[in-house]
């Protein structure tokens, strides 16, 4: 196994079973569908879906940043800047490359009968952030390594990516409670549980809203960030219609 391999893998297990036990002890919502049965389909989604890229890109992301560092590709590979400053700015426009990739799945009809199955969940924990169609997880890697290319990101920057984007998707599906205050203060830097549950809402408007993952810069942005659900977030309705 490689380093970077293990590296994702220790975060992954470390975070499910970090959230998964918040989720236990302060669960935010009461679930609608069996925990242990929600599991088992999401968690096999999730080998398969890995199964499937490791099959089509066994280099990876990670992989793809070594090839374009050695071949001088991309913006970053022409410029001398600090590793921490080009980190910083790998991941940041990574980060944006990924909420444009998730409105465009919301607006394409096509890729959104993709994105259905992610909505699809009638409840919102730490597996439905693990819970996405092989398909659009494969054109999420071709999108993901064409950014990498483009900007000649460096690989531990990517590597750092990978795992923060990893991290932050069991943390925002997550139905864990939080003080509301520090809920407030927290999603300026980061897009929290409450947050990111509204995206899950029936309404169609709420549904378009809240798209970030990691930061929620861009939805503050771009006019798709939504304080709160019409409905209280005890009261919405997760899924689709």
């Amino acid at each position: 196994m490689s380093p970077d391999v293990l590296i994702r893998l220790s975060a992954f297990t470390g975070v499910l079973g970090l959230m998964a036990l918040w989720e236990i002890f302060v669960p935010r919502r009461q679930l609608n569908t069996p925990k242990m049965r929600r599991w088992i389909a999401n968690l096999s989604v999730v080998v398969l879906d890995s199964a499937i890229v490791r099959l089509l890109f066994s280099a990876g992301a990670v992989g793809t940043a070594l090839l374009a560092a050695e071949r001088n590709w991309g913006v970053l590979n022409h410029v001398s800047w600090p590793l921490w400053i080009e980190m910083v700015v790998a991941v940041v426009a990574l980060d944006f490359v990924l909420y444009l990739q998730h409105v465009l799945f919301h607006a394409v009809p096509l890729f959104w009968r993709f994105h259905m199955m992610h909505h699809a969940d009638l409840d919102c924990d730490v597996t439905t952030g693990l819970r996405f169609h092989p398909v659009e997880v494969v054109l999420s890697m071709v999108i993901k390594v064409a950014a990498v290319v483009v900007l000649g990101a460096a690989p531990l920057a990517v590597l750092c990516f990978e795992v923060l984007l990893n991290a932050t998707s069991m943390f925002n599906h997550s139905n864990v409670w939080m003080p509301a205050a520090v809920d407030r203060v927290l999603r300026w830097i980061l897009v929290t549980p409450d947050m990111h549950r509204i995206h899950h809402s029936i309404r169609h408007r709420e549904t378009n809203s809240n798209f970030g993952f990691n930061l929620p810069w861009w939805d503050r942005l771009l006019g798709t960030y939504r304080v709160e659900p019409i409905s209280g977030h005890i009261g919405m309705t997760l899924g689709l219609e």
